[in-house]
């Protein structure tokens, strides 16, 4: 029964995907429909009208499987010579950098709101 609650739910956080691709088609939203799923979604938890049990366990899937959503992408990479190059080089350490500001500031946003107390749930 486990797994078939877990697609239940991941069916389920795909609906908020699907109202935010026609949402985006109405009203030409300048943003992925894939972030504005994820606001839909996380306005839904906020507001209670969606509970936490209703897509914990397919979230959680979906994010312990994460790292195979991005290997397609990263074999991609082999195929570009230009990433062997002093180019490359500078990719890499722009990557690099960008990763450390936002995990930097991920930490600090994170121990902000633990320190104001703040809890959503």
């Amino acid at each position: 029964m486990r797994i078939g609650t877990i697609i239940v739910q991941i069916l389920f956080i795909h609906l908020f995907l699907f109202l935010a691709i026609a949402l985006k088609q109405l009203f030409a939203i300048p943003l992925p429909a894939s972030i504005i799923g994820l606001v839909l979604l996380f306005l839904a938890l906020v507001l209670k009208i969606v509970k936490l049990e209703w897509v914990e366990k397919g979230a959680n899937w979906l994010m312990a499987e994460l790292l195979l959503f991005f290997i397609p992408s990263a074999v991609g990479i082999v195929n570009y010579n230009e990433i062997a190059s002093w180019q490359g080089v500078q990719i890499v350490i722009i990557i690099g950098i960008s990763t450390f500001i936002v995990m930097s500031l991920t930490a600090f946003i994170a121990d902000w709101i633990e320190k104001k107390g703040v809890h959503v749930e």
